[in-house]
């Protein structure tokens, strides 16, 4: 098999941007941007540190982040497993990508920037639900904004073709098929719900 090698052969086999696609870029967060990045209650994060990538989902019951001015969103880290890869990522290298997506909408907006960990008291305060905090924020210094192209969220029909969740292995299923079938999915499985309901903060 053979593989691309070079800028100059990407470039031969796609050509040339649209001027839509070059026009679209902002540096700070524009009316625009804000209004629909503060409608997106769910985003994922890319990172890279030394042991990889790590994309991870984050989301909420209102804005997935405040906007702290134009080139500063704020991100809490509620609760969830544990591994800490992004927050691990963050420490070593302070690129972040961020992609928010709105439920019904077929367009992706990005955020590239830079982002740092911070366990302030203030900060964590702005963040409170029901008497509960996150343990950090994480600190996004924009870089760029700009949409992506909504082809694959139409393609996926992500919105439109209903559930398509029936049949599909559970978490359990896989932790049990991850040690040879020494975990006990089925009971992970049954206690999760009740579990996520009680530790979403």
């Amino acid at each position: 098999m053979e593989y691309v090698k070079t800028i100059e052969e990407l470039e031969a086999i796609y050509g040339q941007p649209a001027e839509a696609a070059l026009v679209k870029v902002a540096h700070r967060m524009t009316p625009t941007y804000r209004d629909w990045i503060l409608r997106s209650r769910f985003c994922v994060i890319s990172t890279v540190g030394p042991d990889g990538v790590d994309g991870s989902p984050r989301g909420d019951v209102g804005p997935v982040v405040q906007e702290l001015d134009e080139h500063t969103l704020a991100l809490p880290d509620w609760r969830g497993n544990n591994r800490m890869d992004t927050l691990r990522n963050l420490v070593a290298d302070d690129r972040i990508a961020l992609m928010f997506m709105v439920a019904g909408s077929d367009n992706v907006v990005r955020v590239n920037g830079r982002a740092r960990i911070t366990t302030d008291a203030d900060m964590r305060a702005r963040f409170e639900k029901d008497g509960k905090l996150p343990r950090s924020v994480i600190i996004i210094k924009i870089a760029e904004i700009y949409s992506q192209c909504a082809r694959a969220v139409m393609r996926a029909g992500l919105w439109q073709d209903g559930d398509l969740s029936e049949g599909l292995p559970t978490i359990g299923d896989m932790l049990k098929e991850m040690t040879s079938g020494e975990f006990d999915g089925e009971t992970y499985d049954r206690g999760w719900v009740a579990r996520a309901k009680e530790t979403l903060w």
